[in-house]
């Protein structure tokens, strides 16, 4: 009924997914409405509905699949061998993921506040999981004496912190390639845990 002739499922679903995260990051989840989203895509407004239940299982599905995403791709990263080359190994791999994805990104920290209850749970299960990964890695350097962090917690929040921040300033034609920012940003990091 409400399908562009031409549309398929494969096709337009990444299409709607693709056009909320764009005009979320853009506008804010609160500003766009299933419209916007159906005529980004090229849509009649009902037939979004054949490819989400509504506007929030659309949000929880893109923070959703960010994390998973996330998880997936340090999963598979071959693990360095001491916490000192794990931690660099982390650096480099945090701002390289969140370079690639800065839509993506941004509504994670930003739409986190728009998730109903049991929405916001599973994501913040998935970030504590992901934000583990560095924890154990400051807290295996702390007790070999590598690094110095009285409270690995708080190291990790503000490790992450201060990686995630590259999205909101680094441009591809910028005046330092990737590797160099990567290569800075390791310096912070290793001295601001003492290794």
């Amino acid at each position: 009924m409400a399908r562009t002739q031409g549309s398929h499922s494969d096709i337009t679903g990444p299409k709607v997914r693709d056009a909320a995260l764009r005009l979320f990051a853009r506008h804010g989840y609160a500003a766009v409405s299933m419209r916007q989203i159906a005529k980004e895509v090229g849509v009649q407004a009902g037939a979004l509905y054949n490819y989400t239940p509504d506007k929030q299982s659309l949000l929880f599905s893109l923070l959703k699949g960010h994390m998973d995403d996330l998880l997936a791709a340090w999963e598979a990263e071959p693990k360095a061998g001491d916490a000192l080359a794990r931690l660099e190994q982390f650096t480099r791999f945090h701002i390289r993921s969140t370079v690639k994805t800065p839509e993506a990104i941004f509504i994670s920290y930003m739409e986190l506040r728009n998730l109903e209850p049991e929405n916001f749970a599973v994501i913040e299960d998935l970030r504590g999981a992901y934000e583990d990964q560095l924890e154990q890695i400051l807290r295996s350097g702390a007790e070999t004496g590598a690094f110095d962090v009285p409270d690995p917690k708080i190291a990790t929040m503000a490790v992450i912190a201060m990686l995630t921040g590259v999205n909101t300033w680094y441009r591809h034609e910028g005046r330092l390639s990737l590797s160099e920012v990567e290569g800075i940003y390791w310096d912070m990091v290793r001295k601001s845990v003492g290794g």
